[in-house]
């Protein structure tokens, strides 16, 4: 499997990636005909996980589904503005939209099907919803199924997502992939500057070629040099997605930044673009049913904490079939916004932070000429009083509440420095502190910082904490080879002496789903020459 060959300098790549890793955070559309039974077909309804897959998930035939829901299909006027004056007032900086789903049906006004929005409404949504997001001032993004439910030339069958009415019986691949190719070049020469490509997604057995990944690629960038691609026209360890929990370094032949789906990933990993996508309940196409609404404070610190690991957040929004956006989420959408008017800059602009991992919430950091500010968001408000923030050994210039731009005392002392805040959070979901220090940040960590202990069944282990869940720890005690992990590989810890063990077959199910060859129970681990090293008994997956 062979991807396209880079045509640009590490000097143009970063060039064409600053404005989006700069945004930090942006705004995912599904909008299409499953919108429409929002949940529901026939006597059968489904209350959590994807309404969009509906077809699949009440094995309806292509001809059934298009009969029954392209009559129904009518956006009102003036949908598209008022979703791009959402992700504006939410503090998005760019938004994706589905152009064509699993489904098959698209939004855009193509030549090779009559299977689209213009030919059914009389309107090209895909140029509303570009236009209007333009208009806020936004980038914009589109989203693409390599998949396709309508088309009668699809993969189907084996390693593919079709419903299960579908089979290869009859099939011509080569014809729909032609199609593909088609559909992708009206929509990178159609609607002036694409900003990014999603592509979704590939199978274990229908990945790159399968797809003409090459000549797809090869096409977005000839029409659009500026365009960012995502990493879904592959499915393996080279291209960066092997699973959705880890990262790791991967060749940007294959795409420029990883997709974890539904999950923050544990820790960032440097030079790894990535951005996790997620909902908002729990479905990525609008659902009457699905009730199970994050949080604001959940949303809020999902953005922080995927922010202080140098990544973006693509928060979903699932309009209803009129593409009126639920309440609920322009409720929680407006909330964020409100405190990204106040906390902006400490997630616009930033970096991973410096820290192994804090007790309290997380921290950003962004660098200015000689000067670097560390933006720490406080999760868990000190009660005595004093914000502990471990190992900075750099001279601090200022400190100040971003609410309200109050100036905080600091004292330090070689192995920590405090920061004396109010006696109450000035926001109960992330108060922010801007910590302004000289030069680079200077982290002295502690053992206990590094090495963390777990009790497990009444003896100990100890190991750099790789993932950590609740009672679950999983603790890297392998060698890294050429940025992938090689050899031995984990440890994990769980409860308390006496407990069940659902705690240990979970972080089994943890490793057992990454990139790792075998599973380690650790007894003892010690730290050697820099590397984590450990005696255990090896478990086979």
């Amino acid at each position: 499997m062979l991807a396209a060959q880079p045509v640009e300098t590490a000097q143009q790549r970063d060039a064409r990636m600053k404005w989006w890793r700069e945004a930090r955070f942006g705004m995912f559309v599904h909008y299409g005909l499953y919108a429409i039974p929002a949940g529901q077909w026939d006597d059968k309804t489904w209350e959590r996980g994807g309404m969009e897959w509906i077809q699949r998930r009440a094995d309806v035939p292509a001809d059934v589904y298009a009969r029954r829901l392209l009559p129904q299909f009518k956006p009102k006027q003036g949908f598209a503005d008022k979703w791009a004056k959402l992700a504006k007032e939410a503090g998005c900086k760019y938004v994706v939209f589905t152009d064509k789903h699993h489904e098959g049906f698209a939004l855009h006004d193509s030549d090779v099907t009559n299977f689209d929005a213009k030919d059914v409404t009389g309107r090209d949504l895909c140029r509303e919803m570009v236009e209007a997001v333009r208009r806020q001032g936004l980038r914009v993004g589109m989203y693409y199924s390599l998949w396709d439910w309508h088309h009668p030339d699809a993969y189907a069958g084996a390693g593919t997502n079709n419903p299960p009415c579908q089979t290869m019986e009859g099939r011509e691949p080569a014809r729909y992939l032609d199609f593909l190719n088609s559909q992708v070049e009206e929509i990178v020469t159609r609607y002036g500057r694409l900003d990014v490509l999603w592509f979704d997604y590939s199978s274990q057995e229908y990945q790159g070629q399968a797809w003409r990944a090459n000549e797809l690629m090869a096409l977005a960038r000839r029409h659009q040099p500026g365009i960012i691609i995502n990493n879904r026209l592959y499915r393996s360890p080279e291209a960066g997605w092997f699973d959705d929990h880890h990262l790791e370094p991967f060749d940007s032949r294959y795409g420029d930044f990883c997709t974890p789906e539904q999950r923050i990933p544990p820790t960032g990993v440097p030079g790894v673009d990535w951005e996790t996508c997620m909902t908002i309940n729990t479905t990525w196409g609008y659902s009457k049913f699905d009730h199970a609404w994050k949080s604001v404070q959940v949303l809020i610190r999902n953005l922080v904490d995927i922010a202080s690991k140098g990544g973006n957040y693509l928060l979903n929004v699932g309009p209803m079939a009129d593409g009126t956006v639920p309440p609920e989420i322009v409720e929680r959408m407006e909330v964020i916004g409100r405190w990204m008017a106040v906390n902006g800059e400490s997630v616009y602009g930033t970096v991973a932070g410096p820290f192994a991992g804090l007790t309290w919430g997380r921290c950003t950091m962004k660098r200015a000429g000689d000067g670097t500010t560390l933006y720490l968001h406080v999760f868990d408000w000190p009660a005595d009083g004093k914000l502990v923030v471990p190992g900075l050994r750099t001279k601090v210039d200022a400190a100040r509440l971003l609410v309200n731009d109050v100036t905080l005392n600091v004292t330090e002392s070689d192995s920590e420095l405090v920061v004396h805040v109010p006696s109450d959070a000035p926001d109960v979901d992330d108060s922010v502190i801007a910590l302004k220090i000289e030069g680079e940040p200077r982290i002295s960590q502690r053992k206990t910082d590094l090495f963390r202990p777990v009790r497990r069944y009444g003896g100990c282990c100890h190991g750099k904490v790789y993932y950590q869940q609740e009672s679950i720890v999983v603790f890297r005690c392998g060698v890294v080879e050429r940025g992938r992990l090689r050899l031995g590989v984990l440890a994990t810890g769980c409860g308390p002496a006496g407990r069940d063990n659902r705690a240990e077959r979970r972080a089994h199910e943890v490793v057992a789903r990454g990139p790792l060859r075998s599973f380690l129970s650790l007894g003892s681990v010690r730290r050697a020459g820099g590397d984590v090293q450990g005696r255990a008994d090896r478990r086979d997956r």
